[in-house]
């Protein structure tokens, strides 16, 4: 091997290796937010009941973890494109981590509130800046399967509060769930310690000058392409969100109520419908790198139009189980494509703003569909509130056909 070569193959393998580190640290820090906001769905009846809180409050303690989520998505994106993805991703995990681990120490739902809402703030910045990470690490081939391991770090924390949720609440009680979200302070020493900066957000930073740069949020509406693109993109992460938030948080209690299913039970079904949407994530990013962006997503779409319908119609519990992890498949898979689709769509001076805006501003309207499907189930039925969400995924299929452009394989600009 001659010095050139040895030379080329150490900088190849240097270069594989911070990929791996950038993918790593996105992974875990959004495996821990899947953790915190699923376990507070099952702690929500518990909670209540010991705090003394109304429905409606209850509620609004997952709603304002959003709206701080979106908060947090417009605050950090601003920053991570100004001042560098891992310094802010580090930022937004601590932050989330110490006012998870404050809500262990709530004597109110006052003090409770202000906790969830701060801790939706670090929440908010991690999915954004920790996709734009991986995007601008990894080559165009690889950019939505890597993008899709993001979104499956989600699913890693949703898959562990289902089954570790109905162990420890007996043994450790709600504030000990919350006291665990601590945990994630670790990850943050970790990407400090091993990750750096994008080569490509720190060479064209060194191009620019005060003087020229633009707000990164006026690039999200720059021209018409970009506009119709940032539209595009809300109407697509408002109708997942709506829908999975609206899914996830109240059908352990539909399953519950109409079925008698055990906080175990209920816990199986949800670890099973999760397993079905990490196998629709991870499908999800290999099918975009191979076949495209837009048709995959209009796939995915058609296929939850068909999956919510036909659920609301099962009865039995091997049918719901079943169905249940069909469903997951469609309905959150697509997350598997927001990273590489808005990477691709944005330039890298507005990169983080957009997967953070875009993404928290669908997250928030995503926020009130635990509140519209608790109305419904309340005021009609289950089957009612399902149908209402079937519907929603017809507005995705126009926004993704007439708003999304197709940009597989480009190299970031």
């Amino acid at each position: 091997m001659t010095p050139a070569s040895s030379a080329t193959d150490s900088r190849a393998s240097a270069k594989q290796g911070y990929a791996g580190h950038a993918l790593i640290a996105s992974v875990l820090g959004y495996a821990m937010d899947g953790f915190d906001l699923l376990i507070l769905g099952f702690m929500l009846p518990v909670i209540a009941a010991d705090l003394h809180l109304s429905s409606a409050q209850a509620g609004s303690l997952v709603t304002w973890t959003l709206i701080g989520a979106v908060a947090g998505g417009l605050i950090f994106g601003v920053l991570s494109d100004y001042f560098g993805r891992v310094r802010m991703l580090t930022w937004t995990i601590l932050i989330f981590a110490v006012f998870t681990g404050l809500c262990a120490l709530a004597q109110g739902y006052t003090d409770l509130l202000v906790y969830r809402t701060i801790a939706g703030i670090g929440l908010g910045g991690e999915f954004g800046i920790g996709m734009t990470l991986v995007a601008e690490a990894w080559p165009a081939s690889q950019r939505a399967r890597v993008s899709s391991y993001v979104g499956l770090g989600w699913q890693l924390g949703v898959l562990a509060a289902a089954l570790l949720t109905p162990l420890l609440l007996p043994l450790i009680g709600w504030r000990g769930m919350f006291a665990l979200g601590l945990l994630p302070a670790v990850v943050s020493f970790f990407v400090r310690r091993r990750v750096e900066e994008p080569a490509l957000f720190t060479e064209r930073a060194a191009r620019r000058t005060s003087g020229t740069r633009k707000l990164p949020l006026k690039l999200l509406v720059a021209d018409g392409r970009t506009t119709r693109a940032s539209i595009g993109v809300v109407i697509l992460c408002s109708v997942q969100n709506f829908g999975y938030y609206g899914l996830m948080i109240w059908l352990p209690s539909y399953l519950s109520k109409t079925f008698g299913y055990s906080l175990t039970r209920s816990g199986v079904w949800t670890a099973v419908t999760v397993l079905g949407m990490a196998a629709g994530i991870w499908l999800f990013g290999v099918a975009a790198d191979r076949f495209g962006r837009k048709p995959t997503f209009l796939f995915y779409q058609a296929g939850a139009v068909v999956m919510v319908f036909v659920y609301a119609h099962l009865t039995t519990p091997s049918a719901l189980l079943i169905g249940g992890a069909a469903m997951g498949v469609f309905v959150n898979g697509m997350i598997g494509g927001y990273g590489a689709l808005i990477s691709e769509l944005f330039p890298t001076e507005a990169r983080a703003t957009a997967q953070n805006v875009l993404f928290n501003i669908g997250r928030a309207v995503g926020g009130f569909g635990p509140v519209v499907v608790g109305a419904l189930a309340a005021r009609y039925s289950f089957g009612a509130a399902l149908a209402l969400l079937a519907s929603i995924y017809l507005l995705d299929i126009f926004a993704t056909l007439l708003l999304i452009a197709e940009r597989r394989g480009v190299e970031l600009d």
